[in-house]
């Protein structure tokens, strides 16, 4: 449960339509610094006052989507989020020199939606079922 005064606090910081969305959607209010933004329009945030956040939940992400998952998550930014990398991509210079020039663009997991990816056979089948050949009664 939230405190009022920490409600009453979140209010003030990112104003009250911002506040009602967070509630809705990840049902704490949260306020931090803005570290970035990827490719689909997440925006990653981090607030390292301790007296606020509970330590290992002080980074986080606002998906653009409303439906979202875990895997609209770059790599990149799933390490920073994870505490695997200390700085966040952008301000990562390994990160950055890391990244060759042939690696693919990150998509997400289609899967259970109609872009997932669904097998098909192209051999022929070893048996075919019975079709049933019907004369009428007349014919013999």
């Amino acid at each position: 449960m939230v405190s009022l005064a920490r409600t009453i606090r979140s209010i003030r910081r990112v104003g009250l339509r911002e506040w009602w969305r967070q509630m809705q959607y990840i049902g704490d209010a949260k306020s931090g610094r803005f570290v970035g933004q990827d490719q689909f329009g997440n925006r990653y945030f981090e607030n390292l006052n301790p007296e606020e956040e509970i330590p290992g939940r002080h980074r986080w992400v606002d998906y653009a989507q409303h439906d979202y998952n875990a895997t609209q998550v770059p790599a990149e930014w799933h390490s920073w989020i994870s505490h695997i990398r200390k700085d966040p991509p952008p301000e990562d210079r390994v990160m950055q020199n890391l990244s060759p020039p042939w690696k693919a663009p990150w998509v997400e997991n289609l899967t259970g939606t109609r872009g997932a990816f669904k097998t098909y056979n192209t051999t022929k089948p070893k048996y075919e079922a019975w079709q049933p050949k019907s004369i009428s009664r007349g014919e013999s």
